[in-house]
This record gives C-alpha cells, structure tokens and sequence, in this order.
C-alpha cells in the first residue's frame, strides 16, 4: 500500500464510527472471526480498544491483520483501522 493510498483511506476512516469493541478478555477468536467477516462486507473497519483491555492497541492491530490477511491503516491512541481489499464488487473502494 502506497503513503497516498493510506492517506486515501484515513480520510475515509476519520468519518466511520468504530463496529467493533476489544475489551478485558482482548482478542478471542470470536473476535477475530467477527472482524473478519466484516473485513469482507466493507473492507474498511475502524475498531475500539477500551480501557480496560491492558494489551498494546498496536500489537492487537498487528495480530489481527496477520490474522484476517488485512492491513493496518493506522493506530491512533485505542482505535485501529484496519483494510481488506475486497473480492466482490458490492462495496468496494476505489484506491487512488
């Protein structure tokens, strides 16, 4: 992913609200399952780490990518953006 893709694709993150909530027991694979099949429907999730979880947001984002073969867009404070260049045309974004 190019710096002006990822550029492209936190503009579009700053309006999303996040889907998901990672809290005290961090990822399960319940989680990680749900965020997959959300990386499938939009392919562009944001996600929110609440302060009770005491793992890194950043090393969740890293797990989690390498676990749903995603990117990481960009951890700020608790939230990650995560991308998934979707295989169906439903809902796909267009990177410049």
């Amino acid at each position: 992913m190019t710096s002006k893709q990822r550029a492209y694709l936190k503009g579009l993150a700053m309006t999303m609200e996040p889907i998901f909530q990672i809290g005290k027991s961090s990822l399960t694979p319940e989680n990680t399952a749900a965020v997959a099949e959300a990386l499938a429907a939009r392919e562009l999730i944001k996600i929110s780490v609440l302060q009770n979880c005491m793992d890194d947001p950043r090393e969740i984002a890293a797990v989690l990518a390498e676990r749903t073969h995603s990117q990481v867009v960009q951890v700020i404070g608790k939230k990650i953006v995560l991308y998934k260049e979707g295989k169906e045309n439903k809902k796909k974004i267009f990177l410049p």
